[in-house]
Parts: structure tokens; C-alpha cells; sequence
């Protein structure tokens, strides 16, 4: 009677607890495939963050530079157009004071003449003795 009543029920109840013990083995291993393909998508796009990253950090390395240089380039220009200028400052009061000094130098010249002109001294020493004086009353400063 156990054969005829149970056994069919407790075959038919082995059976399914077997398929769904397989079943589940089979969503296992789904659920691992899937779970490592994850995980290498997972690798592969941190790899390709990094790659961007580090080529992003390259161009701004490369921008960085490139300002800098440009901002060198730029003072130094800046620098030699201001030395430049000083220089041509420079030599336009040296030119100023040279053409000062010589308009100066023939002013004094021409009143040692006119002095000695009117003077008509005949002897140099007297001549001599006038030019002196005449050079330490004026200021040559």
C-alpha cells in the first residue's frame, strides 16, 4: 500500500526538489557568469577612466606650460622694450647735456674774446692772467 499511495507522491516530490535543486545550480551560475562579466566591465571602465584621466591631466600639464611660457616670453619682450627705452632716455639727456655743455664751452669762449678784445692787451701773460680770472668768477657747474 506504501507503494501504491506514497511512492508516487514521494517520487514525484524527489524529482521536483532535484529539478529545483539543478534549477537553482543553473541561476548559480548564471548569477556568477553574469557577476564576473560585471566585474570586467566593471575593470575595463575603471582602465578607461584612467587612461581619460591621465590624458586630461597631460593637456592641462601641456596648457599649463604653454601659459607659463607665454607669460614668460610676454615680460621679457616687456622688459627688453623698457630697457630699450631707458637706453634711448639715457642717451637723449647725455646728447641734451653734450649740446648744453658745448653751447656753454663756445658762449665762455666768445666772452674771453670779446674781454680780451676790449682789454687790447699786446702781452700774453696779462692775456693769460685774464683768462684766469675770467674762468674763476665763472661757474662751470
Amino acid at each position: 500500500m506504501l507503494g501504491k499511495f506514497a511512492w508516487k507522491p514521494i517520487l514525484k516530490s524527489i524529482n521536483d526538489r532535484e529539478t529545483s535543486i539543478v534549477d537553482a545550480l543553473n541561476q548559480a551560475t548564471l548569477a556568477r557568469k553574469e557577476m564576473e562579466t560585471l566585474k570586467e566591465d566593471n575593470e575595463r571602465v575603471i582602465r578607461e577612466a584612467k587612461i581619460e584621466r591621465d590624458a586630461i591631466l597631460k593637456e592641462a600639464r601641456e596648457i599649463r606650460d604653454r601659459i607659463v611660457g607665454e607669460a614668460k616670453d610676454a615680460a621679457k619682450s616687456e622688459g627688453d622694450k623698457m630697457i630699450d627705452a631707458a637706453k634711448q632716455t639715457i642717451n637723449a639727456e647725455k646728447n641734451a647735456a653734450m649740446a648744453d655743455i658745448k653751447s656753454q664751452i663756445g658762449v665762455l669762449s666768445v666772452n674771453i674774446a670779446e674781454s680780451i678784445l676790449k682789454q687790447k692787451l699786446d702781452n700774453s701773460e696779462a692775456q693769460n692772467e685774464l683768462v684766469q680770472n675770467y674762468l674763476n668768477k665763472s661757474n662751470l657747474n
